[in-house]
């Protein structure tokens, strides 16, 4: 994927675009650094304008508040999942290997890719990982999800569905796997750094590979396959 391909999000996340502008794109590079280093609840706009060498006004007029520009940025992380397994599986025929595919995708789709310079990939992970729940765990969350905003991390999990079924099409919550998946892939990952009495792996040398293994595991012996 090249920095010419746009990832494309609901409007109503944003006033304007930042992937239109240097400005906006710079916004999307300094939130990230700047969410991850601080944590969500402390991150501000004034705090991001001058991190950025801007001002609080100039976010203000991409974003209406960090609580949108946090769906923005969960969104494109879902979206660049979206095409990855969508890039990952093309011309793949078994469902067995699509989701076998789709698991490492989860995981691995933390590598940085620099041909997108206003994103890493790596840190943005590690925003999706701590912050990510913030999102929808929300008074707002039924209004925010009738406005569309989750669109993008439903299709993620409606594709990792239908790949269920056709690995087993008797199986009766392939949805329910799907968004396990997706959640156990973060999930798990934040309690081996911060809580690892909460789980069975470990990450070293930022490795990601007992996350595989896990989640390989359970869909193993819940499908059959």
């Amino acid at each position: 994927m090249s920095i010419g391909i746009k990832i494309s999000l609901n409007p109503k996340l944003y006033l304007r675009d930042p992937q239109e502008t240097m400005l906006g794109r710079k916004i999307i590079k300094h939130s990230i650094i700047q969410i991850d280093k601080l944590g969500f609840e402390a991150f501000t706009f004034k705090k991001l304008g001058c991190c950025m060498q801007s001002t609080e006004a100039s976010v203000y007029r991409y974003f209406e508040n960090k609580h949108f520009l946090l769906i923005y940025l969960l969104a494109w992380y879902w979206e660049w999942l979206n095409y990855l397994i969508d890039i990952n599986t093309k011309n793949i025929e078994s469902p067995e290997k699509k989701l076998q595919i789709i698991i490492e995708t989860l995981v691995d789709a933390n590598q940085e890719n620099p041909a997108i310079e206003y994103v890493n990939e790596s840190i943005l992970h590690r925003v999706v990982i701590a912050e990510g729940t913030k999102a929808y765990h929300t008074k707002e969350v039924d209004k925010d999800n009738k406005d569309g905003l989750f669109s993008n991390f439903k299709a993620l999990s409606e594709k990792i569905a239908g790949v269920i079924e056709e690995v087993n099409s008797e199986f009766p919550y392939p949805h329910a796997l799907a968004s396990n998946l997706i959640e156990m892939a973060n999930n798990h990952s934040y309690y081996a750094m911060h809580l690892p009495r909460m789980t069975d792996i470990k990450i070293e040398n930022n490795s990601y590979e007992q996350v595989k293994n896990m989640l390989s595991f359970f869909t193993g012996k819940l499908l059959d396959s």
